[in-house]
């Protein structure tokens, strides 16, 4: 499936790139997303028109992430939970958990912009988890879990 990138898409392009992917991909996601669209004659005409704006709204999205991860750099996140007398967690802590804290604590996080390398947090102590704010912006997030009295 040939396609055209209307935004920055990790590992497959920038803006404007015409590139193969396989049919399921472009069809399941980079299509229903607003992420490409094909590359039809008439849809190549549509995209040089619309160039020069789709690629001001990605440089705004690009400063946006820019000053969220600067704001986000130096803050520690510190989550209360269950847990057990030897450090464990009674459930663990995911994704969703992350982001809500991070809300809570004034900082605009959505949960698919968290990414956790090891799997859910299932221990107390300090953890490090990215936030993947843009495609080129991942910001480093220090997770504190400590026991519920």
């Amino acid at each position: 499936m040939d396609i055209i990138l209307l935004q920055k898409v990790a590992n497959l392009g920038n803006i404007g790139d015409r590139v193969k992917v396989k049919s399921g991909f472009g069809r399941n996601y980079l299509l229903p997303e607003g992420k490409a669209t094909l590359a039809t004659p008439d849809n190549v005409a549509r995209f040089e028109a619309r160039r020069a704006e789709l690629e001001r709204a990605a440089r705004e999205q690009l400063s946006s992430a820019e000053e969220r991860g600067a704001a986000m750099k130096d803050f520690k996140l510190v989550i209360s939970a269950k847990a057990g007398t030897e450090g464990k967690l009674f459930g663990s802590i995911g994704t969703s958990d992350i982001a809500e804290a991070c809300t809570k604590a004034g900082f605009k996080v959505q949960r698919s912009e968290v990414r956790l390398p090891n799997g859910p947090l299932r221990t107390l102590g300090e953890h490090s988890v990215m936030l993947h704010l843009h495609a080129d912006i991942d910001v480093p997030l220090a997770v504190s879990i400590v026991a519920e009295e």
